[in-house]
């Protein structure tokens, strides 16, 4: 089959691309390699959608997910592993199986970004998490700590604290970086403890983590904190390594594109948080979603 669109990614973007598509009367196939919905499934409490004063982003998937099925939208597990152009249709190279189509919104959005230190992946799911939300409720009446200041990292340091029996923010900076609103609350509770100008530099234990090593940023001066757990929460990096040959990416991997989500490839678009951009949010990444989708729906029906 030859599908209208192809849609890589069903974060936000992908998905919203994918409703304005279907409604258009056009054969659509998004393809996701991890879960449906994307990076905000991970996310405890959304407070910044219209519509929703508090929703948790599983919930908030789950509906667009919802939605564009019911518009007849096609959804495939697969990694796309390579993709190329053949008698001006797009061929995607996934593990499982190639699909093609006539036109193709890159929508792969980002993935955590790691501490890289030496024993991370070992540790990773025996003390290492980079998700409060699917695996907080393991360090119930535990000590934990949450590297990173920002929005999330706020957010999951308050979802800990509800179960925990401590939560440690580990900073590298000298202050907090999300919103005035969450600053206020994680000084308002009682068991989040926020230490600054710290830098995580060595992860202890070997089949399972022990404590945790952080350097001062300025007197290099080292401090042993012991913990049941670590949730890393210090940003995200791109996921478009395998579309390198067919568009632009900037020094971070990101996509080289401006608001028109357009690509120097014809047919070919991007949306979302895998874009070259400045604001990463929900409300943005619909946004790029909408517009990808209609200068795909505008070359088609040329």
């Amino acid at each position: 089959m030859i599908y209208d669109i192809l849609i890589i990614g069903s974060g936000p973007a992908g998905v919203t691309a994918s409703i304005y598509a279907a409604r258009s009367q056009k054969k659509v196939l998004v393809i996701e390699k991890e879960a449906f919905g994307g990076l905000i499934t991970h996310s405890p409490k959304i407070e910044n959608y219209p519509g929703f004063n508090s929703i948790s982003g599983l919930d908030l998937a789950d509906k667009f997910i919802a939605q564009a099925m019911d518009l007849g939208v096609n959804f495939e597990f697969d990694d796309v592993l390579e993709v190329k152009k053949e008698d001006e249709n797009f061929v995607l190279v996934g593990e499982n199986n190639n699909y093609k189509g006539k036109t193709l919104i890159l929508a792969t959005g980002s993935k955590h970004r790691t501490l890289g230190l030496p024993n991370e992946e070992a540790l990773t799911g025996h003390g290492i998490s980079y998700c409060a939300v699917c695996d907080g409720p393991f360090y119930a009446d535990q000590n934990v700590v949450i590297v990173g200041g920002g929005n999330t990292a706020q957010q999951e340091a308050v979802l800990l604290a509800g179960y925990c029996k401590s939560v440690t923010m580990v900073q590298n900076l000298e202050k907090l970086t999300g919103e005035a609103s969450g600053i206020d609350l994680i000084n308002k509770t009682e068991n989040i403890k926020v230490i600054y100008n710290k830098k995580v530099v060595e992860l202890i234990g070997s089949d399972k983590l022990e404590s945790i090593v952080v350097e001062d940023a300025k007197t290099k001066e080292l401090e042993v904190i012991n913990t049941d757990g670590v949730f890393v929460a210090i940003g995200h990096m791109a996921n478009n390594e395998p579309f390198k040959n067919i568009c632009t990416l900037d020094k971070d991997g990101f996509i080289v594109a401006g608001d028109a989500c357009t690509t120097e490839t014809e047919g070919l678009y991007v949306a979302g948080d895998c874009r070259q951009k400045r604001i990463r949010q929900i409300s943005t990444a619909i946004a790029d979603g909408t517009i990808a989708a209609v200068q795909a729906i505008n070359y088609l029906d040329k």
